[in-house]
């Protein structure tokens, strides 16, 4: 799933900058330099909406630009795609049992078949 929601920027006093999400409570991230900071603001915004989906909230609203503060900070809109997301970082290995045809469970060891591979390649491309 792909969503759009306004993340402010703001220079650190240490150097860099510090980026939030009006509309996401607790999702903040910070980085070196501003593109950093809009890579790290995407990979965070990802995350915290994969765990709303993941536990079944709802997510929040994403507010009009036009009413985000932004007093010293730059205002922008971010993408997160948690689909891409969990690929790139949610791989952990989950087992599965399933049932197939004896005939085809031997021709298939005969033949030296991933199983793992094959139904996940299947369901990539299913899904």
């Amino acid at each position: 799933m792909k969503y759009v929601y306004p993340a402010l920027f703001e220079s650190a006093e240490e150097g860099g900058f510090n980026v939030s999400f009006p509309d996401v409570s607790g999702c903040f991230t910070c980085a070196d330099s501003m593109p950093e900071a809009i890579s790290m603001a995407e990979d965070a915004l990802s995350m915290m909406l994969a765990s709303y989906e993941d536990d079944g909230t709802a997510l929040p609203a994403s507010s009009p630009m036009e009413k985000i503060k932004q007093s010293n900070a730059i205002a922008s809109y971010v993408l997160a795609d948690t689909d891409e997301w969990r690929k790139k970082f949610d791989n952990k290995a989950v087992k599965k049992t399933l049932s197939i045809p004896s005939w085809l469970n031997k021709k298939a060891e005969k033949a030296g078949v991933n199983f793992s591979q094959v139904l996940k390649d299947a369901l990539v491309a299913i899904l």
